[in-house]
C-alpha cells in the first residue's frame, strides 16, 4: 500500500526508467530496427542517438593536453505523436521517458516494463548492470518568500557571519543506502522567477543500483519497487506542508 498521498497537481515534470546492459557482440545498430518495429505505432517519431566522449591527459611535467573526441551513433529515439513519452533503445541500454502529467507509479512502471520488454527480446542482453529511476521536479514556490525552509527542509546552510539572504543556489548530494544497495544523487536549483511570481525549485532525484542480473527477471523488479520506495522516502521527508498545500 502507498503511504504516501498522490497529489492531484504533482510536481513531476519527467519521470525516467533506465537499464543499463551488456549486449551480445552480435547486436548492433541494425538490430535495434527489430525493436522500433514492434513499438512504432505508438512511437512513430524516430531520431539517431548521439554520443561523445573527451578527455584530457596530463603528462609528467603536469601539462594539460585534450584527448580526441570520439563517439557516434549508439542507439535511437523513439517519441509518441505528442513527444509526452520517449524510449531511448542504445546499445548499451534502455530508458524510458515520460513527460507531465505523471498519474501514478504502478501506470509509469507497467509501461516501461512492457516496452523493456520488447528491447530485451530484440537484443537478449548478456547481463544487466544497473538499473535506475529519477524523477525531475519543478516546484513554483509563490513569491515574496522569506526562507527556502518554508517549502524544502534541505537548503544550503550560509555561514552566520555573511548575509543571510539567499536568491539561487545549486546544491547536489549523494547519499548512499546501504541496506538496500543504492545511490540517490540528488540535485537542487532555482530557475528565474516566473511572471507571475513565482520561483520554480528544481527538485531532481536520481536513485541508482549498480548490481548485475543475468536475465529478465521479477528479482530486477522488485529492486525497482525498492529503488521507487527510496525515491519517495527522498521527497516527502523533504518538502513541507506549505510545499503540498501547491500539489493540491
Amino acid at each position: 500500500m502507498n503511504k504516501y498521498t498522490v497529489f492531484p497537481n504533482a510536481p513531476i515534470v519527467e519521470s525516467l526508467l533506465d537499464i543499463r546492459v551488456e549486449l551480445p557482440e552480435k547486436i548492433n545498430l541494425m538490430m535495434l530496427e527489430g525493436f522500433y518495429d514492434k513499438i512504432k505505432e505508438h512511437f512513430p517519431e524516430k531520431q539517431q542517438r548521439m554520443s561523445f566522449q573527451a578527455g584530457v591527459k596530463l603528462s609528467s611535467e603536469g601539462t594539460a593536453a585534450a584527448l580526441p573526441t570520439s563517439g557516434g551513433i549508439d542507439g535511437y529515439l523513439f517519441k509518441s505523436p505528442q513527444e509526452k513519452k520517449m524510449v531511448q533503445a542504445r546499445l548499451d541500454g534502455f530508458t524510458f521517458n515520460k513527460l507531465k502529467p505523471y498519474k501514478t507509479w504502478e501506470i509509469f512502471r507497467d509501461e516501461a516494463r512492457s516496452l523493456w520488454n520488447l528491447y530485451f527480446q530484440a537484443t537478449n542482453p548478456v547481463r544487466i548492470t544497473r538499473i535506475a529511476l529519477r524523477y525531475i521536479n519543478r516546484i513554483e514556490i509563490p513569491l515574496p518568500m522569506k526562507n527556502f525552509k518554508e517549502y524544502v527542509l534541505t537548503t544550503p546552510e550560509i555561514a552566520p557571519k555573511l548575509p543571510q539572504k539567499l536568491n539561487q543556489f545549486f546544491m547536489q548530494l549523494v547519499i548512499p543506502n546501504p541496506d538496500i544497495q543504492t545511490t540517490a544523487i540528488i540535485n537542487q536549483t532555482t530557475e528565474n522567477p516566473t511572471e507571475n511570481q513565482r520561483l520554480p525549485l528544481i527538485f531532481d532525484i536520481d536513485v541508482f543500483q549498480n548490481k548485475t542480473y543475468v536475465e529478465n527477471n521479477v528479482e530486477m523488479w522488485s529492486e525497482f519497487e525498492k529503488l521507487h520506495i527510496f525515491k519517495n522516502e527522498i521527497f516527502f521527508n523533504s518538502i513541507t506542508d506549505k510545499a503540498k498545500e501547491l500539489f493540491q
